[in-house]
């Protein structure tokens, strides 16, 4: 079993950046394909990003595609997000979460552990 907690998220002028951090516990992150999800009020939970356990495919929402970038750095159990050029549509909860699946396209069901989240904010 893995403990995830995130950090980072904040207030941030549209066009600004923030990076999310996601450490974990428990388990060596190399067990598992890392995503990052956001859930916005009213909205259902949404696929950001995801990385491999290796680290070395990535997989995007074409929502992010070249503004948001996912990392692993196995040696400190831990997952980002670099955030740039945001926007206030994406404001929400951001959430990672871990799966024992070997591909990077699952989807959100096959996740097995979650963090609770870190409010991102994006004013206009």
């Amino acid at each position: 079993q893995v403990q995830l907690v995130e950090s980072g998220g904040g207030l941030v002028q549209a066009g600004g950046s923030l990076r999310l951090s996601c450490a974990a516990s428990g388990r060596t992150l190399t067990s598992y394909t890392m995503g990052w999800f956001r859930q916005a009020p009213g909205k259902e939970r949404e696929f950001i990003a995801a990385i491999s356990r290796s680290g070395g495919t990535t997989y995007y929402a074409d929502s992010v595609k070249g503004r948001f970038t996912i990392s692993k750095d196995n040696m400190k159990n831990t997952v980002h997000l670099q955030m740039n050029s945001l926007k206030p549509d994406d404001a929400a909860e951001y959430y990672c979460a871990a799966s024992s699946a070997i591909s990077v396209r699952v989807g959100l069901n096959r996740y097995d552990y979650w963090g609770q989240g870190t409010q991102v904010t994006v004013s206009s």
